[in-house]
């Protein structure tokens, strides 16, 4: 089995590999999968000749995807290639290709086929399909995961090396965590939709099924961007572009479910690779903070069993008015009571979702990212036909709160349970945190090392640059700033918090400069007669470390300070041409012994 990350694929055609040979590979392994309805339409070769061809007049070294196959769920639009949304009376054929497609492809990369979903993107199990169930890349008796099950199946079975998803409700998590496959749900927006048979207009994202945390940051990068013919597509911030992953540093502060919240619906197993998932994670210095987890489920059940079902039923109509029986039995029982609700009961709706987001964003303040299982239980496909209603419902369990409060989501596999099934979880953070939880994501995946996908290839080694919160910056203080003292407003009304309570490396000289009030001291790296300084470290929002910085008056600034235990943080140093008529208190030790000796 071939290794189909970026990064490997890339450096088999640098050493002579043609894609055509990879892409005949391909096509070989697919008939070997036949019976796990992965494809609603695999391309032909004459298909993809033309994409073969256009690689000549690409060069690898300015084309990130050069010869790389992807997969595209058949609710995304193949310019040439029928879109079916999984319903044959509702096909049509689109004469371009979605936004993010062309973007991908204009990047070198070549579509292998349109994969199986549950029809109209509905579901979170991968059976509802008239092309069959999609079986899952482990054991075909069990499911794949919905709704974009094809499309993860692929990716975990070699047949591409990423593929495109669209998650509503946890389509793009569900299935990468029943795959052993890295799912990006991304911020809403960041992706264009245009191109797209939308299930929730204004909820929907594409999503990315990944090897690795670093293939998906390298999808994103080339698929985001603003589309102005796509009215939710949203620009990304400086903090959350492709420059800014890596490996994150330091310790995670997550969130988690309090065992009396958390459901698995009689499957052990998971219960049991949930927690083993744990312990290994805080072996890797993960913070454990127990949140309650009512808001976000009162949030999640929202999704179907409120009034967003409505933008189901638009996404169908005319079909279902007109010819509902072209519809699975299942999938028209969840639309059709979406032409009911009033505009009441959306508003109403809406309302209570405010005040669910308010209370969920108070509790994730002060962490890195709410951390979840992927999904709450593994089931037989017999299993689901039997119970299809119920059983996709607690499929998402943990995860139809994320795109209703405006979160992306990142589900990392984490280990197998005893059956030998694969297990993960899901990091969730507000919006425009999509290189956080990739940065967090790699640290998780570099250290447990699963093997790629379905196949016994181990896991190549990942980005190591070293990044850390960038969403707070850590702040170190000597004086006026340090807690209690008179200009320590300025942090707290910015929604610092002190980090901890500290010294110098024995470097400085600390003196109190003339003037005030307020009293202010000045910090001064010394060649020779320094001594530890006693000093504070705060974090201070990102958003609000500029007008901070912007606030202090001469001769003090914002430089390295150096702590006892050797890190170099941004802090308080002050200019030598501001000692003028200042007192030398350094053996003091500290703002706070001095003031006390007055």
């Amino acid at each position: 089995m071939i290794d189909m990350t970026l990064a490997t694929l890339s450096a088999a055609y640098a050493d002579g590999t043609t894609p055509a040979e990879v892409f005949a590979d391909i096509r070989r392994r697919c008939a070997q999968y036949q019976d796990r309805n992965i494809w609603i339409h695999l391309l032909s070769e004459a298909e993809q000749r033309p994409y073969l061809e256009a690689l000549a007049g690409k060069n690898p070294d300015t084309h990130p995807l050069w010869g790389i196959p992807f997969a595209i769920k058949d609710n995304i639009d193949l310019a040439g290639i029928a879109t079916t949304a999984a319903c044959e009376a509702f096909a049509y054929t689109p004469d371009r290709s979605a936004f993010v497609v062309a973007q991908l492809i204009e990047a070198g990369a070549v579509p292998v086929g349109k994969t199986n979903l549950d029809q109209f993107a509905t579901g979170l199990n991968g059976t509802r399909s008239p092309w069959g169930p999609c079986r899952n890349a482990f054991d075909p008796d069990y499911v794949s995961g919905g709704s974009s099950a094809g499309s993860a199946v692929a990716v975990a079975l070699g047949l591409a090396s990423f593929s495109l998803g669209t998650d509503t409700a946890g389509s793009g998590r569900v299935p990468a965590g029943f795959n052993n496959l890295v799912g990006l749900k991304p911020s809403r927006g960041l992706l264009s939709n245009s191109g797209m048979v939308r299930a929730c207009r204004s909820l929907d994202c594409i999503s990315v099924f990944a090897l690795t945390t670093d293939d998906a940051n390298a999808v994103l990068a080339v698929a985001e961007g603003i589309d102005t013919a796509d009215e939710y597509s949203r620009a990304n911030p400086f903090a959350n572009r492709a420059r800014h992953y890596g490996r994150r540093q330091g310790p995670v502060r997550a969130g988690i479910i309090p065992p009396d919240q958390l459901e698995f619906f009689g499957d052990e197993d998971y219960a049991r690779a949930y927690g083993e998932s744990l312990t290994a994670l805080a072996d890797l210095g993960f913070e454990f903070t127990e949140v309650d987890y009512a808001p976000f489920l009162e949030a999640a059940r929202l999704l179907y069993e409120g009034p967003w079902v409505a933008e189901r039923y638009l996404a169908t109509r005319p079909l279902i008015e007109e010819q509902p029986e072209a519809m699975l039995e299942v999938i028209r029982a969840i639309i059709e009571p979406g032409g009911e609700p009033r505009a009441t009961a959306l508003f109403a709706a809406q309302y209570r979702l405010e005040a669910l987001r308010k209370a969920c964003l108070e509790q994730m303040q002060s962490l890195d990212c709410l951390l979840t299982p992927t999904t709450s239980r593994h089931f037989r496909i017999d299993e689901m036909l039997a119970d299809p209603i119920r059983h996709n419902s607690e499929l998402g369990q943990y995860t139809n709160f994320v795109n209703l409060l405006d979160f992306c989501a990142l589900a990392v596999p984490t280990t197998f349970s005893a059956s030998g099934l694969p297990f993960g979880i899901t990091l969730v953070a507000d919006h425009f945190s999509d290189r956080s939880l990739l940065s967090i994501g790699n640290r998780i995946q570099s250290a447990l090392g699963l093997p790629l996908g379905a196949t016994d290839t181990p896991l190549p080694s990942l980005a190591s640059t070293p990044v850390g919160n960038r969403e707070r910056i850590e702040v170190v203080v000597c004086g006026a700033h340090l807690d209690g003292l008179p200009l320590n407003w300025q942090l707290t009304e910015r929604a610092a918090s002190l980090l901890e309570r500290t010294q110098s490396a024995p470097h400085y000289r600390l003196y109190a400069l003339a003037g005030g009030p307020p009293l202010r001291p000045g910090m001064v790296l010394a060649e020779t007669g320094g001594a530890a300084i006693e000093v504070e470290v705060w974090s201070v929002p990102a958003a609000e470390f500029g007008s901070f910085v912007a606030g202090i008056p001469a001769p003090l600034g914002i430089g390295k300070v150096q702590l006892s235990d050797g890190r170099c943080v941004s802090g308080f140093i002050c200019e030598p041409c501001g000692l003028e008529g200042a007192e030398d208190i350094t053996g003091f030790g500290g703002w706070r012994a001095w003031l006390a000796s007055r």
